[in-house]
Order: C-alpha cells, then sequence, then structure tokens
C-alpha cells in the first residue's frame, strides 16, 4: 500500500500564503518556494511522487516541476545526509585549495562526490560558485557559509556535527 503524500495541515497553509503572494493565474512562480517547503517536510529529497504531489498542488504539469527540481543543486533528487556538505570548486575557491578540501572530505568520510556516509550522516556535494569568492575556499552547510577554510577547520566542522553541535538553520 502506498503513503499519500500531503502537506501537514500547517504546512498547507504556509504554501498557500506562498502561493497568494503571486498574481492569480502564475501559481507557477510559486514553485521555488514551495520546492523548498516540500523537500525540508519529506526528508530532505523531492522523489517523483512529492514533485507531482507539488504539480498537483500548483495546478501545473509535472514536467514543469522536474525542470526546476533537477536544474537548482539546492534540490536533492535522493536522499541526503543529516549535514550536507556543498564544496564550492569553482576558480577562485579551486585556487585556494578547494580540491584539497573536496579530497580531505572524500578521505576522511570515504565516500565519493554526491554520496552519503553509511550512517547517514553526511553528504558530499561539489557546488559551483556560492558566491563567497573573497573567502575561498568555502563550503555551504546547511543555510551557514563555512569560509577561508583549511583542513584543520573542515576537521573541527565535521567534528561538531558528530556532536550534534551544528546549526543548519
Amino acid at each position: 500500500m502506498s503513503e499519500t503524500i500531503a502537506f501537514k495541515p500547517e504546512t498547507l497553509e504556509q504554501v498557500n500564503k506562498i502561493i497568494a503572494r503571486y498574481p492569480e493565474g502564475r501559481q507557477k512562480s510559486a514553485l521555488i518556494p514551495v520546492l523548498h517547503v516540500a523537500q525540508k517536510e519529506f526528508g530532505g529529497w523531492l522523489d517523483v511522487p512529492v514533485m507531482d504531489y507539488v504539480a498537483q498542488v500548483l495546478n501545473i504539469t509535472p514536467i514543469e516541476v522536474y525542470e526546476v527540481a533537477t536544474f537548482y543543486t539546492m534540490f536533492n533528487m535522493k536522499p541526503v545526509g543529516k549535514y550536507v556538505l556543498e564544496v564550492c570548486r569553482t576558480g577562485p575557491c579551486m585556487v585556494r585549495g578547494s580540491e584539497k578540501i573536496l579530497d580531505h572530505i572524500r578521505t576522511t568520510l570515504n565516500i565519493k562526490d554526491g554520496e552519503t556516509t553509511a550512517d547517514g550522516l553526511f553528504t558530499l556535494k561539489p557546488a559551483e560558485c556560492l558566491g563567497a569568492c573573497g573567502y575561498a575556499p568555502m563550503l555551504q552547510l546547511g543555510k551557514f557559509y563555512h569560509e577561508n577554510l583549511t583542513i584543520e577547520k573542515v576537521d573541527e566542522i565535521l567534528e561538531l556535527c558528530r556532536q550534534g553541535q551544528v546549526d543548519l538553520g
């Protein structure tokens, strides 16, 4: 028996407020914020039934949802760990050592890009420009940036995560 996908009543109220921000007939404009809400509500990722449900809520076609959800890296198309480490790998961060940071995380956590640790705690997600070039290398963890990274700073962040002491915002 398949589980019915539906927002909790309080979440649906929040979604309806988001939709109401846009003119009638322009509910598709609410897609990105509604996808954020859906991802948070349904386990941190967007599977096809969740995206289909979002399409239904917004009265748009499922393909319109898939196109957006698969384009933006902030949406997860498969289950992820509690802590998603998004390490910037564009020019300024690469020049300042982001590849060493990525290699260290890969080795320390024994995972490859896009993988999640066996304990479900960490997912490594290399990212394109996160817009903090002056503070390279950097990573995003939840809503927060960790800048001017060193191997030591990364180890400290990982340990704080293991201890459950990291605020994801």
